[in-house]
């Protein structure tokens, strides 16, 4: 872990609005109290590490009792973190920070965050810069498809315990583990966000949710190695809508199922998304042998475009990413109320449509509405089969009697 030091946010201006009633009042510009963190003894490019003057700054900022508050980050380059940006805060209304940063990766626990916000009501951060988690340095060392017991590296952008957040107009660019995560959040906003990452990088999720309720994501480009979005357990009303997707795994439910006393998945939309070059489209997948009963249920995928997508719908019940994987035991995640709605696109393999339920428990109520999905050429482009027209494309079910309306190709499982 020596070998990779900084991690950057370049050219970085974000705006954080901290209130404890309207955030979108107006406040006088009079009024503003200012937090430099100059004033705790940072200083740009001189490689120290400035994580104390940071805490410092923010403690200040946070119990301030003016009606706005700026805290000011000048340009430069910053070693901080883990940095933690804990609430509640006291009538803060308006905090804008302009940030450079780097930090010393060797610092982190397994699992961490490079930046964290935790515990704070009505945030709003937006700007137009990027963090920059420059993760080619780190992704070698992840040896989590070998290992169930590895150390996780840190996710770029976590937020814990937040309430009333709103995050707009922001960049992850090569982040070492997740780009952004959720965690016990309520009455979450992201919209307009840009996160790339190399399609080889591993474990470098989009966007993660886990046990958080009222989410909505929409207007953003993901392209990364791992999951765009993926909905963990625990989560309940999420709505993701307008994403461009891929290259990466596509969007998921889960993985669920793995441990133990896991909450149920309900309130799912997914809609008005393209999702291209992935390995899979809309995924839903569950551990086999799972330690405990979970549900995921009331899930609706619609107006989806797929184009040149390996899996464009699937559902996997015996998921494991690991090199060895056996086991006998079907998983315990029931699944229901799954819909499927106006999916069309290319698939760049024969079966378009896989739905593999567990034989322990069935999938219920699962509908598929007008899917129209052809094999796509090796360029991307449509084509079919001259002799079998549209079967060129085909659907596997297992443990699950799905309800189909409307157009259908490929055709329904018999």
């Amino acid at each position: 872990m020596e070998n990779f030091r900084y991690l950057k946010i370049f050219s970085f201006i974000f705006v954080i609005l901290l209130s404890s009633s309207e955030a979108e009042t107006r406040v006088d510009k009079s009024s503003v109290f200012l937090v430099d963190i100059r004033s705790f003894g940072a200083r740009a490019n001189d490689h120290r590490d400035h994580t104390k003057a940071f805490v410092a700054a923010w403690d200040k900022a946070c119990k301030s009792s003016s009606s706005s508050v700026h805290f000011i980050i000048p340009r430069g380059e910053f070693s901080v973190g883990p940095l933690r940006f804990s609430g509640p805060c006291t009538n803060v209304s308006n905090l804008t920070v302009r940030v450079k940063a780097s930090t010393d990766l060797s610092k982190y626990r397994s699992g961490g965050a490079w930046i964290e916000f935790g515990w704070i009501n009505g945030l709003t951060l937006t700007g137009g810069g990027t963090f920059d988690g420059q993760g080619a340095l780190a992704w070698p060392f992840n040896n989590c498809t070998s290992d169930s017991n590895c150390k996780l590296l840190p996710t770029s952008l976590k937020f814990v315990g937040m309430n009333r957040t709103v995050v707009r107009r922001i960049s992850s660019v090569n982040s070492k583990f997740f780009h952004i995560a959720l965690v016990e959040c309520r009455d979450f906003k992201g919209t307009r966000l840009n996160i790339t990452a190399p399609s080889d990088s591993p474990n470098t999720d989009g966007i993660h949710i886990e046990r958080s309720s009222n989410v909505y994501f929409s207007r953003s480009h993901i392209a990364t190695g791992d999951d765009c979005v993926s909905i963990g357990q625990g989560n309940s009303q999420i709505t993701i809508t307008s994403i461009k997707c891929g290259p990466g795994h596509g969007i998921s439910v889960g993985s669920l199922g793995r441990y133990p006393n896991e909450k149920d998945v309900k309130g799912l939309v997914v809609k008005d998304c393209k999702i291209s070059g992935t390995t899979n489209g809309i995924r839903i997948k569950t551990w086999a042998n799972s330690p405990g009963l979970s549900a995921a249920t009331n899930m609706t995928f619609e107006n989806i475009i797929m184009n040149n997508v390996t899996n464009p719908i699937i559902i996997d019940q015996s998921y494991c990413p690991f090199s060895s994987c056996i086991s006998n035991v079907p998983s315990k995640v029931e699944l229901s109320e799954i819909y499927f709605k106006n999916i069309r696109g290319t698939s760049s393999s024969r079966v378009a449509v896989q739905l593999h339920c567990s034989r322990g428990m069935p999938c219920k109520k699962v509908y598929l509405e007008n899917v129209h999905l052809d094999l796509s050429s090796s360029d991307g482009g449509r084509k079919q089969s001259r002799n079998r027209g549209n079967e060129a494309v085909s659907s596997s079910c297992r443990n699950v009697r799905a309800n189909y309306i409307g157009t259908q190709i490929p055709p329904p499982c018999h």
